[in-house]
């Protein structure tokens, strides 16, 4: 089952990695300990976490944690996290603060907003803004997460696209349950605009395309060594794994752009 992002906490064990007594425990005592948002969560982190525990042996313990409390996580959550992925704005903050190893702040990729319809819909142009504001203009609902949950997609989506100007007359109402795309799934609206990551998954709905350049509509991720990492050495292996370029790929199918 996929996750989504929320303001929850949810831990995933790599498949075959849990043991008997239970997530918690489980996390505890992994060799990596990952704190993630949705947006590198949902983009190929727990496939290439299989591949590295496949690989050497390392079990990987990944925790998902919505950005509204993901800096909070990173200072506070016990056992504490080994490697940390942030937006590279929260990421520099932490750093200067003393939240990371330093030296392990690394780029990681972009995860771009995109707009999606419903499976077999055809599919607008939306090669410039202003052609983009025609297609959703044209839609009855354009489904959009809710940024009052501490979501940055839902925020970005609202300060990048739905406040602008060129969009004045777009319907696009917040879901009230779970992504903009989970809404369109569940038959809401005609259209969703939400992060590429968690539009690819659903079967139900299609991506068109990402949102126009000059818009901006992305977030720039980042990733790290926490201070508080008990696993230090392993936490850095597994960051060098996640970055090399065999691993682009993988990215790149679920939806977040490295940075060549």
């Amino acid at each position: 089952m996929r996750r989504f992002c929320s303001p929850a906490v949810i831990m995933m064990l790599v498949p075959g990695l849990l043991p008997a007594q239970g997530p918690d425990a489980g996390y505890a005592a992994a060799d990596i300990r990952v704190l993630a948002p949705g947006v590198v969560y949902n983009a190929g982190l727990l496939d290439l976490a299989a591949a590295y525990t496949k690989e050497t042996g390392k079990k990987v313990a990944i925790t998902l944690v919505g950005m509204g409390r993901i800096v909070t996580a990173v200072k506070t959550d016990n056992p504490p996290a080994d490697v940390i992925m942030l937006p590279f704005e929260l990421m520099t903050t932490l750093s200067l603060d003393g939240g990371v190893v330093a030296g392990t702040f690394l780029p990681l990729g972009r995860s771009e907003m995109g707009l999606a319809v419903r499976a077999g819909a055809p599919h607008p142009d939306i090669s410039t803004v202003e052609k983009l504001a025609a297609a959703l203009r044209g839609a009855k609902a354009v489904m959009r997460s809710n940024p009052a949950g501490g979501s940055m997609v839902a925020k970005v989506i609202e300060d990048k696209v739905v406040k602008r100007p060129e969009f004045s007359g777009v319907n696009s109402p917040v879901s009230t349950q779970g992504e903009g795309g989970q809404a369109l799934v569940r038959g809401e609206g005609d259209m969703a605009l939400q992060a590429i990551c968690e539009i690819l998954p659903y079967k139900q709905i299609e991506l068109v395309g990402p949102l126009p350049r000059q818009l901006g509509a992305w977030i720039d991720m980042a990733t790290a060594v926490s201070s508080r990492a008990t696993h230090r050495d392993d936490a850095s292996a597994f960051i060098k794994y996640l970055l090399r370029p065999e691993s682009n790929p993988v990215w790149k199918a679920k939806g977040l752009d490295r940075f060549l």
